[in-house]
């Protein structure tokens, strides 16, 4: 069983995930000009919602090495977050040497262009954010990215390309004033963020279909799909900082990785789910596709962080000391 929308859940607990383990960057980083020829290019799905052959050109830079292509090797983890920007392809948002192995040529803004595939040493062509998320989640050993410098520029990120109106805004927004373009802004806004609200429904119920057809890794991408639309900045009425379907999201891609004996991919997609608010406790314990899961050591821990432990065992060691049950 697989939760569909629309999900009601209470708002998130907000206890904080203990930090991930640390490691030393290794990384093997080549130019463009070095760079090795694809064994093979594989695209399993594409649901862009712009053209899969092209890009949304950097900003105009004065940085001349803009539009260059460099190329990397990295061991897991990677301290790198990945964003969809809104031609819906993969792009670096957020980089931490604290939390993984990242390249000294990375910058916030820089799209991947190609990828390793999942298994074996095909290189896949990034044509959409969730394929790439699901192959660098899925793969075993070094993932080697071909990405393209963009100059630090992070529009690809904002709900539409810039234009007239947006620039517009902008200067409004610089001048203290609201005019014309900060409402046609506003109102434009709004209607994107309605269509991404109903393409991510649309896409999760997508993606279920998969699962029930036992396409799991259909589902996965779809659902990195899904979690890439999360609309930024977002605060519900309950003050919650991301939406339900997020959060079920997350939690279906924990069963599915499960269930594919990835359990690396699967508990880092629980905690998420947990962190941010799923609070179906009893599903967690319960669910089928979870049982791969529970059967790991590292299960009891995470769900004890958010929930109450089934029984308190201090309490029954306390018990059997009063008792003469020994330790």
């Amino acid at each position: 069983f697989r939760m569909s929308m629309a999900p009601s859940l209470s708002s998130a607990r907000a206890r904080a995930a203990s930090p991930a383990s640390r490691h030393a960057s290794r990384h093997a980083s080549r130019p463009a000009s070095a760079r090795r020829g694809a064994r093979g290019s594989r695209t399993p799905r594409a649901e862009s919602e712009a053209s899969p052959t092209t890009s949304a050109p950097a900003a105009e830079s004065a940085d001349p090495e803009v539009g260059t292509l460099y190329e990397c090797t990295l061991e897991k983890p990677l301290g790198i977050r990945w964003g969809r920007g809104n031609d819906g392809k993969a792009y670096i948002k957020e980089l931490s040497a604290a939390a993984g192995n990242t390249d000294p040529n990375m910058k916030v803004g820089d799209r991947i262009v190609r990828c390793s595939a999942s298994f074996g040493e095909d290189i896949w062509d990034a044509e959409n954010y969730g394929q790439v998320v699901y192959a660098i989640k899925t793969r075993s050993g070094g993932i080697y990215l071909q990405l393209e410098k963009r100059g630090g520029d992070v529009t690809i990120f904002e709900f539409d390309e810039v234009d007239d109106i947006t620039r517009m805004q902008r200067t409004e927004r610089a001048g203290g004033n609201v005019g014309l373009g900060t409402r046609e802004k506003q109102r434009r806004n709004y209607d994107i963020a309605q269509e991404r609200a109903q393409k991510r429904v649309e896409l999760f119920e997508e993606a279920l279909k998969d699962y029930q057809a036992g396409e799991l890794e259909k589902a996965l991408i779809t659902w990195e799909e899904v979690l890439g639309l999360e609309p930024p900045n977002y605060i519900g009425d309950n003050m919650s900082r991301c939406t339900d379907v997020f959060r079920v999201t997350q939690f279906n891609i924990a069963c599915v990785y499960s269930r594919m004996n990835n359990m690396d991919a699967s508990f880092e997609a629980l905690d998420e789910a947990l962190r941010v608010g799923f609070e179906d406790f009893k599903m967690v314990r319960t669910d089928p596709a979870l049982e791969n899961l529970r059967n790991d050591d590292r299960f009891k821990p995470l769900i004890d962080k958010y929930d109450e432990p089934l029984f308190n065992e201090n309490v029954l060691k306390g018990f059997k000391n009063l008792f003469g049950g020994g330790n």
